[in-house]
């Protein structure tokens, strides 16, 4: 039994003294970007009694295109060449969503699907009261996109959707078990031993800082995976964000059911036209995954745009932006 002991206290004197070794290791300073809560300067939007970190360009006579980022949890830092829309009339709308980005935190049941297609419900009839609007949407934005066309089909006049991860729960079976594949790596796994470490330094500027800071760097790190075709072959995955919201990024898939997972693709009462995207270098989102969302809707079509991986507008901007600009335009 002393043998045991000994054992056991000698191993515990190894982990205690290869966590300190870690922590000092880690020592650094690790900047978290602050959320409009914090910083006033910061361009917002009110919905909902939220403040939303955003801001509106174009015209204000123009018809309204709302953009809606990836994540859950990311920013539409990536997305700001569609700003160029404006010069052809359009009123572009960017925000982060509740939770994400540079937007005010919330608790985690305020981070449903449900809520966040009432937050863009409210947002379209603030910017846009007496006329449908466009949606452009990336990754889980263009899902978010879809679940709204099919509850308010006469709120939107058109969307473009880049690269849905996935409109049914059986897409999402399958999406979530090629992630886990990869997040589950021996490298990756080290990755976040680290960056779990390096989190405990982050000292502000909101307590969600630290969890936002490790949440971002592992999906940065993901997205650059050597198994994850986010980048054109020979590239590296490099879009710019400003911050994750980690409880977001959690708690909206987390929280939904099998239902409401397949109302991502119950689009049927909306018959207006549909753009879906690819990135002609994703062949995990792209074109082959994009093709079989056609069937979804009444009016729909598909274009790759080469040169690009999953984060389109970033990847190649002046085909992405012709392309989408002409689908606008129609």
């Amino acid at each position: 039994m002393r043998k045991i002991l000994k054992w056991i206290g000698g191993g515990v004197a190894v982990l205690a003294l290869l966590f300190g070794a870690m922590v000092i290791a880690t020592r650094g300073d690790y900047p978290v970007a602050a959320t409009v809560a914090d910083d006033p300067a910061l361009p917002a939007l009110e919905v909902l009694g939220l403040r939303l970190h955003g801001e509106i360009v174009g015209p204000e006579a123009g018809p309204v295109a709302i953009v809606l980022h990836g994540g859950p949890g990311g920013d539409h830092r990536s997305l700001l060449p569609l700003a160029a829309l404006a010069e052809a009339g359009w009123r572009v709308v960017f925000y982060d969503q509740r939770g994400a980005g540079l937007s005010q935190r919330v608790e985690a049941e305020g981070l449903t699907l449900a809520a966040h297609i009432e937050e863009l419900d409210a947002l379209a009839r603030i910017v846009s009261p007496d006329a449908p609007v466009a949606l452009i949407g990336h990754s889980w934005g263009a899902m978010l996109a879809s679940a709204y066309l099919g509850q308010h089909p006469d709120r939107v006049s058109r969307a473009v959707l880049i690269e849905p991860g996935f409109l049914s729960a059986t897409g999402a079976d399958a999406f979530l078990a090629r992630m886990r594949s990869t997040v589950t790596s021996p490298g990756m796994i080290w990755r976040g031993l680290v960056t779990g470490f390096r989190a405990q330094h982050v000292t502000g500027p909101d307590p969600a800082a630290g969890d936002d800071f490790l949440f971002g760097t592992m999906a940065d790190a993901f997205a650059d995976h050597p198994g994850v075709p986010y980048a054109c072959p020979g590239e590296t995955w490099d879009s710019p964000s400003w911050r994750y919201g980690a409880l977001a990024g959690r708690a909206v898939l987390a929280q939904a059911t099998r239902a409401d997972l397949d109302k991502l693709g119950a689009v049927e009462a909306f018959t207006g036209p549909v753009l879906l995207v690819s990135g002609g270098c994703d062949d995990w989102l792209g074109a082959g995954l994009q093709q079989t969302h056609l069937a979804l809707f009444a009016n729909a079509r598909h274009i790759e745009i080469a040169g690009a991986g999953h984060d389109v507008i970033d990847d190649n901007p002046t085909e992405a932006l012709a392309a989408i600009g002409a689908f606008l335009a129609r």
